[in-house]
């Protein structure tokens, strides 16, 4: 009874792997169609072929472009709808990249991807696009596509990339004292970020975090720095030659106000010197620090 029991469910799970097997393949044969069919269509419409074009389309495809807000419904239309682009456009050319195909059903298939029409003058354009792929009578045929503007991120990078020296890990070490530096992009390119620890005799004494960015409104670099202890530190930055000179303006954790310059400058891709002056604390005049040498970590 039992061999019995285990032949059966031997054939059970054969069954299912080529449901699988057959089903997987079917998929693949599918994906390669409509991707044929993409190509297809791009070379239709930079043959400038409207009837081509159109007949890649249902009877009933719909096409909506949440760019100009305006839909066409029907072959014919969009037949004719892509005649008057070729007339307007008389030499622009159609590039697609497909990001995705995945099958609703057997005989529906949604595709995705962007796509880029190329002028021989001027800045490409751009879209985001879905297209619903239906199956009938052995052909596959775009049902219905919606195009997007691509949502373009603004990026602060070209004002700050002079300061993309700071990436990396730094060390500024003298006796037991250790200050230990980690600096990195934010995302886009907008901010450098740094993470500092001051280590005294192998114990962490403090630690903050300082963000760089660009400050639109100002049109110039700014920085902000928040330590462990509950301080706070604002500046603004600015390159004279090889030197960044950064002066700031500090909230202490007990409330007082100070104020101070820091000045920071490369010496080769493997360390900068940094120091501090015209320091005030509360009204009060105190020393400069001293010119350092921080070198990037594994280098000492």
């Amino acid at each position: 009874m039992e061999r019995t029991i285990w032949a059966f469910v031997f054939c059970l799970v054969v069954g299912w792997c080529n449901a699988l097997s057959a089903s997987a393949e079917e998929g693949n044969t599918a994906k390669a169609a409509i991707e044929k069919a993409v190509q297809s269509y791009v070379a239709a419409f930079n043959a400038r072929d409207a009837k081509a074009l159109a007949a890649h389309w249902s009877p009933e495809g719909v096409h909506i472009s949440r760019v100009s807000g305006e839909s066409v419904t029907g072959r014919e239309a969009i037949g004719k709808e892509f005649a008057a682009l070729f007339d307007e456009q008389k030499d622009a050319r159609l590039d697609v990249a497909v990001e995705s195909i995945d099958f609703v059903s057997p005989s529906v298939a949604l595709e995705q991807g962007v796509a880029t029409l190329v002028f021989p003058e001027g800045e490409p354009a751009s879209t985001s696009y879905s297209a619903v792929h239906v199956k009938r009578e052995g052909k596959w045929l775009i049902d219905r596509v919606s195009e997007e503007a691509i949502r373009i991120t603004p990026s602060h990078y070209e004002q700050l990339k002079d300061l993309e020296w700071m990436i990396g890990q730094w060390v500024d070490q003298a006796g037991e004292d250790i200050v230990t530096t980690e600096c990195h992009w934010s995302r886009n390119n907008n901010f450098i970020i740094r993470s500092f620890t001051v280590s005294v005799a192998g114990d962490i004494d403090m630690a903050g975090m300082q963000i760089v960015g660009w400050d639109p409104a100002h049109k110039q670099i700014r920085s902000w720095v928040f330590d462990s202890d509950g301080g706070f530190v604002e500046g603004s930055w600015q390159r004279n030659g090889k030197q960044w000179i950064v002066n700031s303006k500090a909230t202490l954790p007990d409330g007082k106000r100070a104020s101070f310059t820091s000045i920071f400058k490369p010496l080769n891709d493997d360390s900068f010197t940094w120091q501090k002056v015209n320091r005030i604390v509360d009204g009060e005049i105190l020393p400069n620090i001293d010119e350092v040498v921080i070198v990037r970590k594994g280098t000492q």
